[in-house]
């Protein structure tokens, strides 16, 4: 692991910055895909967690969850909106083909979600913000102190196909609804984050590329 910003932690993988996991103080952002247990408790060591935090559920970020919240005896915690998938309720957003498939290979069991998140929580010092589009309950983890954002994937910090770093739209296939997302990148956006923290990316601490990029989507 190493230190982003004060108190948050970016899990390594391989290969780098393909499937993020952050540590914020105590709490564990994200769960990887199912494949992920070995890196994630080597890493982990003896630390303790006081609870799993998902930007939103999709197989490559819940994929630990359940197994970690068991080990630690600690809560799953996600927006409202995604709770029905996480508990397997409902099938993973968007129900197409591809997340389907993906949901095969990488997600792990439903889970019981308590506490569900809403508008305006802290969850490790950061304010929880609903930020949908490409699942029904995207959330931002926004750090006012530093200004430092947990984006999950409402932006890629890489192309996902080819490893390449650089800002992108999620894929719409992987989208519930591309122009909502869109909305949720420009509430972003006001927000003047300082940190970048992507699902899928290195950190960005470049704000003049962030402005550029708004720019190239037309925000």
């Amino acid at each position: 692991m190493r230190e982003i910003a004060t108190e948050l932690w970016l899990f390594s993988g391989f290969p780098p910055n393909a499937v993020n996991v952050y540590l914020a103080a105590d709490v564990l952002i994200d769960a990887a895909t199912r494949w992920g247990k070995r890196r994630l408790l080597k890493q982990l060591g003896n630390r303790s967690l006081s609870l799993v935090a998902l930007t939103h559920v999709h197989p490559d970020h819940q994929g630990c969850a359940a197994m970690l919240c068991r080990r630690y005896q600690v809560g799953l915690a996600c927006h409202e909106a995604d709770v029905a998938t996480m508990q397997g309720e409902r099938p993973m957003q968007p129900p197409n083909a591809i997340v389907r498939t993906a949901s095969r290979f990488w997600a792990g069991p439903p889970y019981p979600v308590s506490p569900v998140l809403h508008e305006g929580d802290s969850v490790a010092g950061f304010r929880v913000i609903h930020a949908p589009g490409h699942t029904p309950g995207h959330i931002v983890l926004f750090r006012d102190q530093d200004r430092v954002a947990i984006v999950g994937d409402v932006l890629n910090g890489m192309n996902i196909f080819t490893g390449l770093p650089g800002l992108h739209l999620p894929p719409s296939v992987f989208c519930t609804d591309e122009e909502e997302n869109r909305r949720s990148v420009r509430r972003l956006a006001e927000l003047e984050p300082r940190i970048l923290c992507f699902g899928h990316g290195p950190p960005l601490r470049d704000r003049k590329a962030f402005d550029r990029f708004l720019k190239r989507i037309a925000l």
